[in-house]
């Protein structure tokens, strides 16, 4: 019982609100006229006549529009297609941690060698493996020469920890690399 209460009093209000408008609109043809009329009041009834014109175009747009409040008709197919979609994607878990370890991997080379390289072994493990039939680990040397210098570099079983964890990290441009090599796989 309370929201219909409180939907009437919603209703009510905008249509005291549409009405109000309307009024607004009215105000300033009504203004014209009386000037036109005080200024030229030979030529009244012309004045009246636009001033009729005036209100008839007003009031016929206000039937209109509440005709359309009253009634709204769905929006056809055709305009629905017209329509951009903003697709609110959700990003796979793995792909959002494996983007904040690329950008950490840009600051240090800590970041690189233990939050990026081991995510990079695991696909390179997995493209090497279903794309070429090489095993990582058994065939390094079919490995590197399928992945290149860059990649290699990065991923090879043997590299070294870095001396100093807080140096600089992966060069973007060795990191560009890397990716076009493993897209290559």
């Amino acid at each position: 019982m309370r929201n219909a209460h409180q939907a009437s009093r919603r209703a009510g209000s905008a249509l005291r609100r549409f009405v109000l408008r309307i009024l607004g609109l009215v105000v300033l043809p009504t203004i014209a006229l009386v000037v036109a009329v005080v200024f030229a009041p030979e030529r009244k009834e012309l004045a009246i006549h636009i001033w009729l014109l005036v209100l008839l175009g007003i009031l016929s747009l206000a039937l209109l529009r509440a005709t359309r409040l009253a009634h709204p008709t769905p929006p056809s197919p055709f305009t629905e297609s017209l329509r951009t979609r903003s697709a609110t994607i959700d990003r796979p878990s793995a792909l959002l941690r494996l983007e904040r370890e690329v950008s950490m991997a840009g600051s240090a080379s800590f970041d690189v060698h233990f939050r990026l390289r081991p995510a990079l072994v695991e696909l390179v493990e997995e493209l090497l493996s279903s794309r070429r039939g090489i095993d990582f680990r058994r065939e390094p040397e079919r490995a590197h020469a399928v992945l290149g210098d860059d990649a290699w570099e990065l991923v090879r079983p043997d590299r070294p920890e870095p001396k100093q964890r807080l140096s600089a990290g992966i060069d973007p441009v060795i990191l560009d690399r890397v990716i076009s090599s493993l897209e290559s796989v």
